[in-house]
């Protein structure tokens, strides 16, 4: 076990995944507070780095690409006190980062987890339901459907519409934006066969954000539901394969080729398991029936 406890929060790594708790200071941003404990399994990692200040390091996760719906939802515009993947290191402690990020990376070179990317969530992404109230509405999700609400600094036009119920089955992707300089954010949700350009202020789909201190959270709701969202490699394989001509069948694969493709499925979802994207409950329905096949 590995471990560096700070004010910025703790890292423990166990061989099999890095425990990720922020600390409980004042300063600690409401997003990661309001996110809590991170688990992300090993094979979710592409690397891990340690920077040394005068004062302060900082240690620095790096995942895979697609490993992550809130890395995905936020497009890495995460500033640097709301990202989870980072951790502020008191310079007494440097040997102790420096440890950690060698353990880590040994167990990346054992188990020789590859970089490239992935086509299935490998954390799960915040827990629902949940609602954020921030810029000009409130953004609740139950896990199936999105409810935007607005509030006395709607846009006029926009409020008159009233309130929103998405059903989940009718988006095709969501969008955070933080505010920059006089750029206002967002959180847009893309409703299917309901193509929009509007501006924010004027989008029944989205919230108008301004910058103001509970804006990182709307990324928790965007990520709640990019996590129940097809993959977007998955998705992208699929047009392309309704773009390409039907191919020729394949040959039959012999009850041999099928035993072994079985058997690495319940080694994939033993590790689903283990790193907590499966309940037990899920997990032994899954089982079941591939011992079934078997």
């Amino acid at each position: 076990m590995a471990e560096i406890i700070q004010t910025d929060g703790t890292w423990a790594f166990d061989g099999d995944a890095l425990r990720l708790t922020p600390g409980r200071d004042k300063n600690i941003s409401l997003l990661r507070k309001e996110l809590g404990e991170l688990i992300v399994p090993l094979g979710a990692l592409a690397g891990i780095s340690f920077e040394q200040g005068k004062k302060t390091g900082r240690l620095r996760l790096r995942l895979r690409d697609g490993a992550d719906p809130l890395l995905h939802a936020t497009g890495g515009r995460l500033t640097e006190p709301h990202d989870p993947y980072q951790l502020i290191v008191e310079s007494e402690r440097y040997g102790v980062a420096e440890y950690l990020v060698d353990e880590v990376r040994r167990a990346l070179l054992l188990d020789q987890v590859p970089a490239d990317p992935v086509d299935a969530y490998l954390l799960p992404g915040p827990s629902v339901p949940l609602s954020v109230s921030a810029g000009d509405g409130t953004a609740g999700f139950d896990g199936e459907r999105i409810r935007l609400e607005w509030n006395w600094k709607t846009e006029d036009a926009k409020a008159a519409a009233g309130a929103r119920t998405l059903a989940l089955t009718d988006i095709t992707g969501v969008e955070w934006q933080p505010a920059a300089g006089l750029e206002n954010g967002y959180l847009r949700f893309t409703v299917r066969n309901a193509p929009t350009k509007a501006p924010p202020k004027y989008d029944p789909n989205a919230v108008e954000l301004w910058g103001f201190k509970k804006d990182p959270l709307m990324a928790l709701v965007a990520a709640a539901v990019q996590a129940r969202l097809t993959h977007p490699a998955r998705a992208a394989a699929g047009d392309l394969a309704d773009a390409r001509p039907e191919p020729p069948s394949p040959p039959v694969a012999s009850a041999e080729d099928d035993h072994d493709a079985l058997l690495r499925r319940l080694r994939e979802l033993g590790e689903l398991h283990r790193t907590g994207v499966l309940t037990d409950d899920e997990f032994a329905l899954a089982k079941q029936a591939i011992l079934k096949r078997m």
